[in-house]
């Protein structure tokens, strides 16, 4: 029975020893994984630390491409805005010289009508003054060619040498 007694004692502080080995097994195991946790985590927070600042330094860049944007987008606007003014202004200069063309188009046409006009009137009194002058110049003619005859008819009466010159004279000048 000793035997057993020690044998039983002897188990019991080799469980003992086991036990107390596997507690510190156990309790190194746990430190272990308190301090790679604890590095994890120090890893982490520096990881964090510089996803924070890189995330902070792109919201700061969102902000600024947002306000650059926006100020590109009023000056699109405002460069709209003048090239229509401009259009707008170049288009109704544009229709006020047409129309100042068009009335100087037709300011000339009348001149242009009146002077027709006038020269067809001149060019009618030219050609009743013409006709006048003409059968002035006719009626002048006659009463010559009249005046010859009746000095022919008088030379002849005075005398016949002179008349056959005189008739000659007359027959020539009425061709």
């Amino acid at each position: 029975m000793h035997l057993c007694l020690l044998s039983t004692h002897t188990l019991s502080c080799l469980r003992f020893l086991h036990l107390n080995d596997l507690k510190k097994e156990n309790f190194s195991l746990k430190l272990r994984i308190y301090f790679l946790e604890e590095k994890i985590q120090q890893k982490f927070e520096e990881s964090s630390d510089d996803v924070h600042r890189r995330n902070i330094e792109l919201k700061v860049e969102v902000e600024s491409l947002k306000n650059e944007l926006e100020e590109k987008q009023q000056l699109l606007d405002k460069a709209l805005s003048t090239a229509e003014s401009l259009s707008n202004q170049s288009e109704a200069e544009l229709q006020r010289r047409l129309e100042d063309r068009q009335q100087e188009i037709c300011h000339m046409q009348e001149i242009l009508e009146t002077k027709v006009q006038l020269l067809q009137e001149e060019a009618e009194l030219a050609r009743d003054e013409a006709e006048r002058m003409a059968s002035l110049a006719d009626s002048e003619s006659q009463r010559c060619l009249a005046l010859e005859r009746e000095m022919v008819e008088r030379m002849e009466e005075s005398g016949s040498s002179g008349g056959a010159l005189t008739q000659q004279s007359l027959s020539d000048k009425d061709r």
